[in-house]
């Protein structure tokens, strides 16, 4: 038992070879989560026209969203926090299926908005807590690699989800694409009640004043910071890829849906690597991230006219930008000695740091720099998660 009445360890371990069936019902449910937030890219012209707006308003369907992930994730984690963790995770999907229930039968622009708010509250206390229980599912040495199974249907959903949506939406309309993300969660939901234990990730009932403790930690700051610094710098030059690749690169519109899966791939690999390296030693994997995001974001600046090397550097933004994701939330949690408010934290800090990204980025284009400025903006930010990331390195050396 830590000093913030939380325990991070478990004693109900699957042997080192096995993945707990548990895993892959978490892993289901980040995939649908996953699916939620990136399809209605595909889907935003359909969903205009049918709903009557236009495609300006449609776009507040993705940003209303982002928002209330950041909010999601800090209110519904704290005012959880004396719930069973399984039981938790279970509301949470359920919440998912409604919202998502209800963008699905919307009769108009603010039943979807609801629906869209309503499922993204979720978001970050699933990823949160869900990552809490993944870490209880394995051997502490393995820690990381669970995380990253848990991630790897988020990963999958952001290759797969414009795409899907598109495809689906373009067949059988937008609204079946709903319909389709609202089976999965009721599918996840199904996995997690028979299959997540009910000691993962379980904990004494913890008092939101004793949540709030794990924040003293200058660890959880600095890693906290890395995250949105992180985030915010591959996110701030994602936003913008469209017009790099077709303005500066000479690709054409068509060209850019298999870009971003090559991207989408990278962010599978960089998931699976990340995953492992950080189980090794945690800190110099983080390092080796956040320096290799660095290098290919400014490559990628200097390099965005050249088609073949676009093609190897998008991949690579995705392989380094993904790299980091298990590490940091396990060690956001492990010195906030496994407090859940400090896991959902972390999934606030990297929506504000994307937010934080994408506005810089539209002001460098906002000023005239061109395309390829928010590949070097992005460098920028990245380098100080980099300086962030080794301070806290740095401070946390046994002495």
């Amino acid at each position: 038992m830590s000093r913030f009445g939380v325990e991070v360890r478990t004693f109900h371990r699957k042997p080192a070879g096995r993945l707990p069936p548990g895993l892959v019902a978490l892993a289901l449910g980040g995939f649908g989560i996953g699916l939620t937030e990136f399809l209605i890219a595909g889907l935003l012209p359909q969903v205009a026209s049918d709903l009557a707006v236009s495609e300006a308003v449609a776009g507040r369907l993705i940003s209303g969203y982002a928002l209330s992930v950041a909010v999601g994730a800090i209110v519904l984690t704290a005012a959880t926090a004396r719930l069973s963790r399984k039981r938790v995770l279970v509301g949470l999907v359920t919440l998912f299926v409604v919202g998502n229930l209800l963008s699905a039968v919307a009769p108009d622009y603010r039943v979807m908005m609801l629906g869209r708010i309503v499922a993204a509250l979720c978001h970050g206390s699933f990823f949160g807590i869900g990552s809490l229980v993944a870490r209880s599912l394995v051997a502490p040495e393995r820690k990381s690699r669970a995380v990253a199974v848990m991630f790897a249907g988020l990963t999958l959903a952001n290759v797969l989800g414009v795409p899907f949506g598109a495809l689906v939406g373009e067949r059988w309309g937008w609204r079946s694409a709903f319909w389709a993300v609202t089976a999965i969660g009721v599918l996840a939901l199904a996995g997690i009640v028979a299959l997540v234990p009910a000691w993962a990730g379980q904990v004494p009932p913890t008092a939101l004043r004793t949540q709030l403790r794990a924040f003293r930690s200058r660890q959880v700051w600095l890693t906290l910071t890395a995250t949105a610094l992180g985030y915010g710098g591959m996110f701030g030059a994602f936003s913008y890829l469209a017009y790099t690749f077709t303005e500066v690169g000479g690709f054409s519109a068509a060209d850019v849906a298999w870009l971003l899966m090559v991207y989408g791939v990278g962010l599978v690999v960089g998931n699976v690597i990340g995953g492992r390296a950080a189980d090794r030693d945690r800190d110099r994997a983080l390092l080796l991230a956040l320096l290799g995001l660095t290098v290919t974001l400014a490559a990628f600046g200097l390099l965005a006219a050249n088609a073949p090397a676009s093609v190897v550097l998008v991949f690579l933004l995705g392989l380094t930008g993904f790299a980091a994701v298990p590490g940091m939330i396990t060690r956001v949690t492990d010195h906030a000695h496994g407090a859940a408010l400090a896991a959902g934290a972390n999934v606030s800090a990297s929506n504000v740091g994307n937010a934080l990204g994408a506005w810089l980025g539209g002001v460098a284009l906002s000023a005239g720099l061109g395309y390829r400025a928010p590949l070097f903006v992005g460098a920028g930010i990245v380098a100080v998660s980099f300086v962030v990331m080794a301070l806290a390195a740095y401070t946390n050396r046994p002495r």
